[in-house]
């Protein structure tokens, strides 16, 4: 009887499973597709919840897995196994893993990390053209990068550090139209970097540390929104590469970058990370270095810099690490450098300094190496000359020795390593390095400027609340504390147990989800940390009593004090009306932020809800948006020129910045705008008339035009025409420099749109 059953219990099966709905069959499909990589990748213990009957997009979250579904579709799939994973079996195959992924059709963001994958990287990978971002790093996949990759018409991340990818750097990059973050670091690549590299438009982070990459860099003054390049342990140059001005952070430490730094090195005024150290540069050291105006990170140890430092030279006062180390300096230490300003961290040794602090060699050092390397000191005697040749041919020879003797060594190596190569498996033949990256991010999230460390902000470290904690600080959400409600919830003001101010925000979620659901918002709510953004400080979730899901969620953000941007311009602190130069600076710190809020992380933030109200100012007037778009409302998905939202709202606020007045409706904004389009004269300057009459004539009319026409611009009806917020930003800085050379020295550091204050 069983066996006669058993086909009718098939049919049956049959026949509820065409009758499923087609999401269901769909996720289906899916779950099957999930199961077949989890054989795939060796059972590991991670991926034990894994069944047919889980719903999918609903699993519990964990360090390790993160699914997120669009529409009952898995959008984005990420992995990632322990740092010392060691590779797969032997009966492993990546084409398998990557058919099997082609039954995940909907998948735009894709990270397999640290899972001991091996192989070549499949060609078939072109079938994936709805993917967004590729992380694949710290694998053990070798061979070719594919040319297939350049396929993927939408990538806009690839990510395939800590490999043993060879060959060069693909010329096809440049196919990729959409290309924002390129990371290959840590891999065996070779040769001279591509020229095509040029032609990346949209590049803004590019990484390719820890290859065996050599010759010159391409021209990169191009790429106008490139912001990170890092070409770190490779054998480039001499030339020091061609850049744009916009770069926050360039890393050339240990290449063969050789000559002096060219001279506009000192014009990169948003640069906050240089490192050129263990090269081969000479030449003075420009100590104009030590003041840019964004400068956090400074290494030039290991060269050949000459030149004396004086003890009333001046400093940035971001400058949070020096390394002068090593080099041919004279003189004495700067004070700024030596004044324990922010715990900074200054090295200085194997020099020619006068100090104690510091081992250093005698001046006659510093003199005779300079003439070594050809750099004659200033009134050198011709009786010196024959002395610097015989030096430097005594020098030349031991150098010469020590580099064959080297490259024989290296040779060696090199040939004992190939033979061990062919009698093991493939290895990993560079430890990877911890990323920072958080697996339950989105999509990877990480940062792209260099910002602060948290105690530089001011703000205490993120934390979880107790429910008791909010009610003692609120007199337990007392009427006297509530500030409001809006779109975002509630909001009341506290003071917590040491005496802080705090602004706590409640806001009511959706029935039937656990704190898991949430933590990966959490995660990134916690990471939204800039010096212009209204900082959070923690969480509190409020669970119901029957089932333990949650029923609010409490977000604590810090207080800030000094009212609304609104209230500055038109009524004034204290009566008194923020004057031009703070009104570029209020903008520049809501541009940054911007900034911060699109590519500062993945996703980025956008439809942010700017407006003048919803920028408040701190007592030292530093601008911060308290209205950006909380991950916990919604996916936050970018679409088309979603970013270009926000910078026509920052347009309305250059606008109430420029008139001073308030600027309240759709209505409002076409009057003003049609005003100041008016009042343009023949030289691109607006009218007086439509300018707030704290503006004064004459010094603001140059900086008053550049800000004006940015406004214009951000305001254009063709989202395409709105220029993007890295432009805005470096507008606005112009319009600084140039308000600020107007002013001459008579501005204060305090109220100068570029001081530290100001700054980040």
């Amino acid at each position: 009887m069983a066996t006669r059953s058993y086909p009718s219990k098939l049919i049956i099966l049959f026949i509820v499973f065409i009758l499923i709905p087609n999401s269901s069959q769909l996720q289906s499909s899916q779950a099957w597709a999930l199961l077949r990589i989890r054989r795939l990748l060796n059972y590991p213990p991670f991926l034990s919840s894994w069944n047919i009957y889980a719903d999918i997009c609903n699993m519990e979250q964990s360090p390790f897995v993160t699914i997120v579904c669009y529409e009952e579709s898995i959008a984005q799939l990420h992995i990632v196994g322990n740092e010392s994973s060691p590779p797969l079996p032997r009966n492993f195959s990546i084409n398998s893993l990557f058919t099997t992924l082609a039954g995940l059709p909907n998948l735009k963001v894709l990270s397999l990390r640290s899972l001991g994958l091996w192989g070549r990287l499949p060609a078939k990978i072109s079938r994936f053209s709805s993917l967004e971002i590729v992380n694949m790093s710290s694998n053990f996949l070798y061979g070719y990068i594919p040319h297939q990759v350049s396929f993927l018409k939408n990538l806009q991340t690839l990510v395939l550090d800590h490999n043993m990818f060879s060959g060069r750097v693909p010329n096809w990059l440049s196919s990729l139209p959409l290309l924002t973050f390129l990371s290959l670091k840590s891999n065996n690549l070779t040769g001279h970097l591509p020229h095509s590299l040029s032609e990346l438009k949209t590049l803004r982070v590019l990484i390719l540390s820890s290859n065996s990459l050599s010759g010159e860099v391409p021209d990169l003054r191009p790429l106008k929104n490139l912001q990170e390049l890092h070409l770190e342990d490779n054998s480039l140059g001499p030339q020091f590469p061609n850049v744009g001005h916009k770069l926050v952070s360039l890393t050339l430490q240990k290449n063969r970058f050789a000559g002096s730094l060219p001279s506009d090195v000192t014009s990169y005024y948003l640069l906050q990370q240089l490192d050129v150290s263990s090269n081969r540069f000479i030449g003075p050291f420009p100590p104009s270095l030590l003041t840019l105006p964004y400068v956090q990170y400074l290494n030039i140890s290991g060269n050949r810099f000459t030149g004396m430092l004086f003890q009333n030279m001046s400093c940035s006062d971001d400058l949070e690490s020096v390394d002068l180390s090593a080099n041919l300096l004279t003189g004495i230490i700067p004070a700024c450098l030596i004044s324990n300003y922010n715990n900074r961290v200054v090295l200085y040794s194997e020099n020619c300094l006068v100090t104690k602090d510091q081992s250093q060699h005698p001046y006659t050092y510093c003199q005779n190496q300079a003439l070594a390397v050809g750099i004659q000191p200033h009134k050198q005697k011709k009786a010196s000359a024959g002395k610097a040749i015989r030096l430097t041919s005594l020098i030349g020879g031991v150098i010469v020795g020590a580099i064959v003797i080297c490259l024989l060594i290296l040779v060696a190596i090199r040939r004992l390593n190939a033979k061990r190569a062919k009698e093991r498996p493939p290895r990993r033949l560079i430890e990877h390095a911890s990323y920072g990256y958080s697996s339950k991010l989105l999509a990877d999230a990480r940062y792209i400027s260099q910002t602060k460390k948290l105690g530089a902000l001011g703000v205490p470290a993120y934390r979880s609340f107790s429910l008791e904690e909010l009610e003692a600080a609120t007199d337990n959400f007392a009427t006297t504390a509530f500030m409001g409600e809006g779109s975002h919830g509630q909001l009341y003001k506290g003071m917590l147990k040491d005496g802080s101010l705090v602004v706590i925000r409640c806001l009511k979620l959706k029935s039937g989800h656990n704190s898991q659901n949430y933590n990966r918002h959490i995660e990134l709510i916690s990471k939204l940390r800039h010096r212009h953004l209204v900082c959070a400080l923690g969480h509190c979730f409020e669970y119901n009593t029957d089932d333990s899901t949650v029923n609010r969620l409490f977000l604590i953000f810090e207080y800030v004090p000094n009212g609304t941007l609104r209230s500055s311009i038109s009524e004034g602190v204290a009566g008194q009306k923020l004057t031009w130069s703070q009104r570029i600076a209020a903008a520049i710190g809501v541009a940054r932020g911007i900034q911060f809020l699109h590519s500062g992380i993945i996703p980025g933030l956008f439809a942010n809800d700017l407006k003048t109200t919803n920028i408040l100012l701190d007592p030292t007037l530093v601008a911060k948006i308290s209205s950006y778009n909380l991950p916990v409302l919604s996916e936050n998905v970018k679409t088309e020129h979603g970013d270009k939202v926000d910078i026509y709202d920052f347009g309305v606020i250059l606008l109430e910045i420029i008139s001073g007045r308030p600027i309240t409706s759709q209505c409002d904004v076409e009057m003003v705008k049609d005003e100041l389009h008016a009042s343009i004269t023949t030289d691109g300057a607006p009218g007086r008339s439509i300018v707030d009459p704290v503006v004064p004539r004459a010094s603001c009319d140059a900086s008053l035009k550049t800000v004006t026409d940015i406004c214009i611009g951000c305001l254009s009806m063709d989202p395409v025409e709105r220029p993007s917020i890295g432009d805005v930003l470096w507008n606005l800085q112009f319009a600084a420099q140039v308000e600020d050379g107007w002013r001459g020295n008579s501005i204060s550091s305090e109220e100068s749109p570029l001081s530290p204050s100001q700054a980040n």
